[in-house]
């Protein structure tokens, strides 16, 4: 391992050590507070444009395997972590941390104090920052972090090209992939869901066009408001009267179909520990998250939407259904991927929506 710097906008620099690939992109620094789940979070296309750091001390401790991505072509712009593991042990292992990021051109650096960056994106909130090997020109490189700009069109670089099927014999369901996870997917095909994946940009009259039961919003990278075009198909989709199920970034695309509004989290949601609470039951769930962006509660009092989840952290928005429609929506992760399956439940909320609309 040869030094390699990690480079914040605001000017500070921390020395480590560099692994995995050797070119540099510029990427919102956030991070991740998860005890493990690292090749998930890796896979997660909601990191597109990201870097991510871990506040975990030691990661890659179990390596690589073959069947926890989330995608197949990861999208995060670096890693960071304290300590990275180069001798994994676990029979599932087919190659370690550093081996993974070569693959996927991913720059990683370690042997940095990740819980005072964290403290500091804690106070400040995240930033633009990029990795540079020792003994470039520090000063030319804040200046072009100062002068670049945040990614916008993240969920044109993940979402799917083009429709394709996954067959079943049940419910005929439209997947909206925004950078859809597999374990999304995954809840779906266990619940024999006959799947139609589509990209982002797809009408609601093509997806109206194929008769679904149901229409499933994913998750996905950026700022929601960048999504102008799907925002307009949402809100036809929802006027038709179509069963929708939102997570995430479809979470917040459906409220803003509805005239509500999203705001900007100081340094976001992202982990695999997050109580939240359904304000109907008060049943609390250990939630995992991933998003650095939030639906407004003050905007709701004017639309259709009530609130039905609420983050026990900072009371942030967490859940939401349209009271004429059959259309819902949470902030959270229900298929975790990593974290707790406690909200996994929502899935048969959604099959039995479907079945209760078809009568």
């Amino acid at each position: 391992m040869k030094e390699r710097l990690l480079i914040l906008e605001d000017g500070c620099v921390y020395h480590g050590l560099g692994f995995g690939y050797d070119q540099f992109r510029i990427g919102e620094l956030v991070f991740n507070t998860g005890m493990s789940g690292y090749q998930e979070v890796l896979s997660d296309l909601s990191y597109c444009g990201q870097i991510v750091m871990m506040t975990y001390p030691l990661i890659g401790n179990y390596g690589i395997n073959r069947d926890d991505f989330e995608s197949l072509d990861p999208a995060v712009f670096g890693f960071v972590v304290k300590e990275a593991c180069d001798t994994p042990n676990n029979f599932r292992s087919d190659m370690s941390l550093d081996e993974y990021l070569k693959l996927k051109k991913i720059p990683g650096l370690c042997h940095v104090d990740t819980r005072a960056i964290t403290k500091k994106l804690r106070s400040t909130g995240t930033m633009r920052a990029v990795m540079a090997d020792s003994g470039c020109d520090v000063e030319k490189i804040v200046k072009q972090l100062k002068e670049s700009d945040y990614l916008h069109d993240q969920v044109k670089r993940v979402s799917a090209l083009k429709p394709f099927p996954i067959p079943a014999r049940g419910k005929k369901v439209v997947l909206m992939d925004f950078g859809a996870k597999h374990g999304i997917i995954r809840e779906l095909s266990k619940r024999h869901c006959d799947l139609i994946v589509v990209p982002y940009n797809t009408t609601a009259e093509e997806i109206i066009a194929l008769h679904p039961d149901g229409v499933m919003l994913s998750n996905g990278p950026g700022d929601p408001k960048d999504m102008r075009e799907a925002i307009i198909e949402i809100k036809k989709l929802i006027e038709h009267g179509m069963v929708i199920f939102g997570i995430c970034l479809g979470h917040q695309l459906i409220s803003l179909a509805c005239g509500a509004d999203t705001i900007k989290l100081k340094f976001g949601h992202r982990g695999c520990n997050h109580p939240v609470v359904d304000l109907e039951s008060g049943k609390v769930s250990i939630t995992s998250q991933n998003h650095g962006f939030a639906v407004s509660e003050e905007s709701l009092v004017h639309t259709d939407l009530i609130m039905t989840h609420r983050a026990l952290n900072d009371k942030s928005v967490e859940g939401v259904k349209h009271t004429k429609y059959p259309v819902f929506a949470v902030q959270y992760h229900p298929e975790a991927a990593p974290g707790p399956e406690d909200a996994n439940s929502l899935f048969d909320e959604f099959m039995d929506l479907m079945e209760s609309e078809k009568r």
